[in-house]
């Protein structure tokens, strides 16, 4: 693969603008009617998420891990309040999977408040948990992330896996859109976010590594950068990745100068907290594609030549 230096850069450009924009992960304490309550709470768990790729990976440089942990302590301490805004909202919406969701990311970091832990096991003993109604991808990652926190999925992860569009292996010409992303996060969840090549069944590997050049191609010519980056995670999962140069390249080109992501064609107009909510997620998306595609180009550089025949 050719232009490492490139997509270490991209990381390091996107934390940075996270960083510098952080007051843009915001709570609100009086929600409009037609949001729910724990909603903004999301953005925060996926920077949790992120963060945790790039302390695994360890290829991130020093400025870019401190820049993570500075970000994951104003998280953790000023909006979250060291965890006891999510336990207000777990009290609050007793069935929302989210604080759950939030928390496990940040509690892997080493961040923890057992009172939110001892509210989430008493709610999923509720048979209402497990009967929440949501479409089979969102099942799955509901179901990791209740093996991650330490109890028992409400469905076997094996059984939401078989649910999804991506275990049938449909005719790849269907893909559209929310399709795209359904695929991001089904492989997500079944590598642990990049951890665990193997746990994608080897049907799927094989099925994705034969199409997901093609609808790189297509999302790189629509200019969707934020599934074009999750596409591009999603290539650094595989036991394989091809680590596109010229999905890269045109990634990497879409990338503002100070760092910003946008979601597709060029950066929106608006204030800046309107902004920020339109762009803080490709921007953490190129962080994660960043980290984990550096980290299989320097494994693959790192590994020993095969033996001559």
């Amino acid at each position: 693969m050719s232009g490492i230096q490139q997509v270490h850069d991209v990381g390091a450009r996107a934390l940075g603008w996270l960083y510098e924009h952080r007051a843009g992960f915001r709570l609100d304490d009086d929600p409009p009617p037609e949001v729910g309550v724990l909603d903004r709470f999301k953005p925060l768990g996926e920077l949790a998420l992120i963060s945790r790729v790039i302390f695994r990976e360890g290829v991130a440089g020093s400025r870019q891990a401190d820049l993570a942990r500075k970000l994951l302590d104003h998280a953790w301490h000023e909006l979250l309040g060291s965890g006891r805004r999510l336990l207000d909202g777990q009290r609050r919406e007793p069935l929302c999977p989210v604080p759950m969701e939030v928390y496990v990311p940040f509690r892997e970091l080493g961040f923890r408040e057992p009172s939110l832990e001892t509210a989430v096991r008493l709610n999923h003993r509720l048979n209402s948990w497990g009967a929440l109604e949501v479409v089979p991808v969102r099942r799955l990652g509901l179901s990791a992330m209740e093996r991650r926190f330490g109890v028992d999925p409400s469905m076997p992860v094996d059984e939401a896996y078989r649910r999804t569009w991506l275990s049938r292996r449909p005719e790849p010409w269907t893909v559209e859109g929310n399709i795209g992303y359904d695929i991001t996060h089904t492989v997500f969840h079944l590598t642990d976010w990049g951890a665990n090549p193997a746990g994608l069944p080897a049907d799927v590997a094989d099925y994705l590594a034969l199409w997901l050049p093609v609808w790189l191609d297509d999302w790189l010519d629509l200019g969707r950068w934020d599934l074009l980056g999750e596409l591009l995670v999603v290539d650094a999962c595989l036991p394989e990745p091809a680590l596109d140069p010229a999905a890269w390249e045109g990634f990497a080109g879409a990338q503002q100068p100070d760092g910003a992501m946008p979601v597709m064609g060029g950066m929106p107009e608006g204030d800046e907290e309107s902004v920020f909510d339109l762009v803080y997620h490709p921007t953490l998306v190129a962080a994660f594609a960043s980290a984990l595609a550096l980290s299989r180009a320097l494994s693959d550089l790192a590994a020993p030549a095969p033996a001559p025949a």
